[in-house]
């Protein structure tokens, strides 16, 4: 059904976001990094339920409200996680974890972008670019045809801007409309001050 021109009610206790679909189908020409003194990425393979929910939190739904993988029990995520096409990597510095990387290879031919986030201490020292270059030639490194990702309108203001200057295009743009994950007992209300909570006895 198309979508008419001019405002569309959301019911209280959702939230309402703009999802951005980007793809590349060649490698990009690197792109100049800053130093990378204390960045490396650490491949995790079958990570630790409890430790890949942590980061991910800390590094995407706190501030972001990244949620989808939260409302995920352990047996559906186990199944994304522990599947051999789907690559897991923490971006660490100095040692400590500071950022996640989930490539996932489950379609031939393609790779997604599926999560991309580091630690809001990191943001505007370079990590995030140092840690697309590494994520970009992982890859395309293994053969791929279409390299894809998608944000969307309550993540990082800058995180649109990002994904096209790596080299990304974008082809189609989605309205999703989920559970406030504050509400439903996901997330603390704290979570996301940029997206108020409508709705609720909050």
């Amino acid at each position: 059904m198309a979508l008419e021109n001019g405002f569309h009610d959301v019911p209280a206790g959702k939230i309402a976001m703009v999802v951005t679909h980007l793809e590349m189908h060649a490698r990009p020409v690197p792109r100049d990094i800053p130093d990378a003194a204390g960045l490396a990425l650490r491949h995790v393979p079958s990570p630790d339920l409890a430790w890949y929910r942590a980061l991910f939190q800390r590094v995407g739904a706190d501030d972001w409200l990244w949620f989808s993988r939260l409302v995920m029990d352990d047996e559906q995520l186990t199944a994304i996680l522990h599947d051999p096409d789907v690559h897991v990597c923490a971006l660490t510095k100095d040692g400590a974890d500071m950022g996640l990387l989930e490539l996932d290879f489950r379609e031939g031919g393609a790779c997604e972008l599926a999560y991309f986030g580091i630690d809001p201490a990191l943001i505007g020292q370079g990590a995030g670019r140092w840690m697309m270059e590494q994520a970009t030639a992982l890859a395309w490194d293994a053969g791929i045809s279409r390299f894809h990702v998608h944000t969307c309108s309550i993540d990082h203001h800058a995180a649109l801007g990002f994904y096209l200057r790596s080299g990304f295009k974008a082809v189609r743009r989605q309205i999703e409309v989920a559970d406030d994950p504050r509400l439903i007992g996901v997330l603390p209300e704290t979570a996301g001050g940029h997206v108020p909570v409508i709705g609720g006895d909050r």
